[in-house]
């Protein structure tokens, strides 16, 4: 067996249950990636990237020949679409850092309650237009009835749950790209449905780790939210970067 097979099947076995260490580290990185989103951080992306690669070969269980055993193609596809985003998030955030650097009008970190250095300061977050809102329901909608259809054709393990948590999640990436606060409440919605479906399918460590992500969720929201309320928020570049707002 060489070390890359000996890794992937690591195991870690709890009252007579199997969890794979991927699993747990995978989602350790998503954690850390969330963390640093809530602070605005460019390296929460490439700390998301690994985490999602990793939950990747856990979800696809019949491929990966995981203990589940099971093909949760919403939640392995999610991780595919999470790289995607992810690497137009790091390019907007680091775009928009970039710009403030050679600008001077990065965010004040007095006014954000992470007390964060002001050139690691990526995004200043607001929140979404009444068009942009409309543009995100309307997504989400359309997107779970037509991915409930395809995960149901591919045999997927409970599609509806699976194609609301799949198009949720890649709303709230890329809400976050975007520098909008309601991101955290689409991820919101994707803890209610996620934690009975990981449950239900036996994957225990992701499951205990959306109970995580809910309260953290909550954290960032409240976060962001107090960071838009700061005083002396105006209209000016530092407040809303031009890489983000296009």
């Amino acid at each position: 067996m060489n070390p890359i097979t000996e890794l992937l099947n690591a195991t870690l076995y709890i009252g007579g249950v199997p969890i794979l260490w991927r699993e747990i580290i995978g989602n350790l990185f998503g954690l850390a990636c969330a963390w640093g989103g809530m602070k605005r951080l460019v390296w929460a992306w490439p700390v998301g990237i690994v985490g999602n690669a990793l939950l990747f070969t856990v979800f696809m269980g019949g491929l990966f020949h995981t203990p589940q055993n099971l093909d949760l193609y919403g939640q392995a596809g999610r991780q595919v679409m999470f790289i995607i985003v992810s690497v137009y998030g790091w390019y907007r955030w680091s775009a928009a850092r970039r710009a403030g650097l050679r600008e001077s009008t990065q965010t004040d970190p007095s006014r954000s309650i992470v007390s964060e250095p002001a050139d690691n300061v990526a995004v200043q977050p607001r929140w979404a237009s009444t068009r942009e809102r409309a543009g995100l329901v309307v997504a989400a909608v359309v997107g779970t009835i037509v991915f409930a259809w395809v995960f149901s054709a591919l045999g997927s393990w409970g599609p509806w749950a699976e194609a609301w948590i799949f198009v949720g999640s890649v709303l709230a990436t890329y809400g976050m790209a975007r520098g909008w606060t309601e991101f955290w409440l689409i991820w919101i919605g994707v803890d209610v449905v996620g934690v009975p479906l990981l449950l239900s399918a036996g994957y225990y460590p992701s499951a205990v780790l959306y109970l995580v992500y809910a309260g953290f969720v909550l954290w960032g929201f409240v976060t962001w939210w107090r960071i838009q309320r700061a005083p002396d928020q105006t209209p000016r570049s530092s407040s809303r970067p031009r890489h983000l707002t296009s």
